[in-house]
């Protein structure tokens, strides 16, 4: 009987020491883990994706783009920035304040009015009345000589404001580009989970296979089947689970860039080295938001000078010429009349009671700008410090989990032959090695690509998530 039973462990897991073999092949430190290779399966997994058949799954969705990812993301981004709703009406905002930016302009340029007023006369004297018509018009021109700045001070203020909005184009563009990279990223990742759950699976459902051959023909091993069984269903489970969060990451990428989704992309190289520190220190002072908030800071001088230059006197240039007809009975040569008159106007506010207190708010409103440019500045400044520390660790954490790799590989290995040949170790420490294997294995995804969605955090900080991607 002992005979038979290491014959059955012989054939059950002849495939075992194939796949240990597969994967006991040393990864490099900084390089993402490859797409899980299938090997050909032997003995009692003599079907393609034999665990995987066994619980009726679809495994299309984990399919990936062998293509350039640069490209993939560069053309992820333009497609989202191109059918963007939020967008659009961000840059119709944009072009609004240049518009206004015009009408403020225009406020030092000549007017002129044209006005026509008919109306009917009856006047009535004693026994004596008289019934007429008549049709007036006035031509009414002015133009601002000098007002100490004021009209140049609200043109600035306006291209403040252009300028402001213009940044806030920018900075939604930036964001809607980070959000498309962080999602295509964590597709990415969920794909490559999938594809190591789905090697766990099919690992656990060859060993139930093969212990199903085994129980048979020792029923005191019937522990060790449920074991396994157990282990294959929690594989299954967390497979499962790493689906669901793909799915749901492609309803969010689909809301962004349209259907039908592209295939997934792989491990993007650019965004797996960490920036220098002192450069992007230095590219933070670039982001649209910093730009934003000076901009602002600007505007709200320019207002507060505006206001100021407002109070004080201002000189115009007035023209007018006005024509009267009649009609009826009229006095000779009083049918027509007309005047023309033309001059300069001096306003001086003599008595205006708030307007210290409005230049004061304007001041006070332009100082509080400031504060909250320097202030976001410095908490950009520490965001950076603290997310380049972030990127450090997780690609530290790659590189060490690449190492534990080798040696749970190794683990794994001699757990299974001792296992299968000698008898010196039980079910459970195969469960246990395999376990920890492929736990690894999705650790090493998580941290790389944790490491890539810190590199792109931190361009967007800065230049933007696209220029790396050029």
């Amino acid at each position: 009987m002992l005979y038979l039973i290491r014959l059955l462990f012989a054939l059950g897991f002849a495939t075992f020491g194939a796949f240990a073999a597969a994967q006991s092949r040393p990864a490099k430190p900084a390089a993402p883990p490859p797409a899980p290779a299938v090997e050909a399966p032997q003995g009692r997994c003599n079907e393609e994706d034999a665990g995987l058949s066994r619980l009726g799954r679809d495994m299309t969705a984990l399919e990936t783009n062998s293509s350039d990812p640069r490209a993939a993301l560069q053309a992820l981004i333009e497609t989202a920035t191109s059918r963007s709703k939020a967008l659009g009406a961000v840059r119709l905002l944009a072009d609004a304040a240049r518009s206004d930016v015009e009408e403020t302009r225009a406020l030092g340029l000549p007017t002129a009015t044209l006005s026509v007023s008919p109306n009917a006369v009856y006047q009535r004297a004693g026994d004596f009345s008289v019934k007429r018509a008549q049709l007036g018009v006035t031509l009414s021109a002015g133009m601002p000589l000098w007002d100490f700045g004021r009209i140049a001070k609200l043109t600035e203020w306006r291209k403040e404001l252009a300028e402001v909005a213009a940044q806030g184009q920018r900075s939604a563009e930036e964001q809607l580009s980070l959000t498309v990279v962080s999602l295509a990223l964590d597709r990415s990742r969920y794909v490559l989970q999938g594809q190591v759950y789905t090697q766990y699976v099919r690992k656990m459902a060859c060993l139930v296979d093969a212990l199903e051959i085994i129980t048979k023909a020792d029923r005191g091993r019937a522990s060790e089947l449920v074991q396994a069984q157990k282990s294959l269903q929690q594989a299954d489970l967390a497979l499962e689970q790493t689906m669901s969060a793909l799915r749901q990451t492609e309803v969010r990428m689909k809301r962004l860039v349209g259907e039908p989704l592209p295939p997934s992309i792989g491990m993007t190289a650019t965004l797996s080295v960490l920036p220098e520190l002192a450069q992007m220190e230095s590219d933070i002072l670039l982001g649209p938001d910093v730009a934003q908030a000076e901009a602002q800071a600007r505007s709200q001088r320019s207002f507060a000078e505006s206001v100021i230059a407002g109070q004080k006197p201002s000189v115009n240039l007035t023209g007018s010429a006005s024509a009267l007809y009649r009609s009826g009975a009229a006095v000779a040569g009083e049918n027509r009349s007309g005047d023309i008159g033309a001059g300069v106007s001096l306003t001086i506010p003599i008595l205006q009671p708030g307007a210290q207190a409005q230049a004061s708010a304007a001041v006070q409103r332009y100082r509080a700008t400031v504060l909250q440019r320097d202030e976001a500045i410095e908490a950009k400044r520490y965001r950076l410090l603290e997310m380049h520390e972030v990127g450090s660790s997780a690609l530290d954490r790659a590189r060490r989990i690449v190492e534990i790799l080798r040696n749970s590989d190794r683990v794994r290995a001699s757990t299974l032959q001792q296992w299968q040949q000698l008898g010196r170790r039980s079910l459970f420490d195969v469960m246990a090695a395999e376990g920890d294997y492929y736990g690894m294995r999705v650790a090493h995804v998580n941290a790389m690509f944790d490491a890539q969605q810190i590199v792109a955090l931190i361009w967007s900080m800065g230049r933007g998530v696209a220029t790396p991607l050029r």
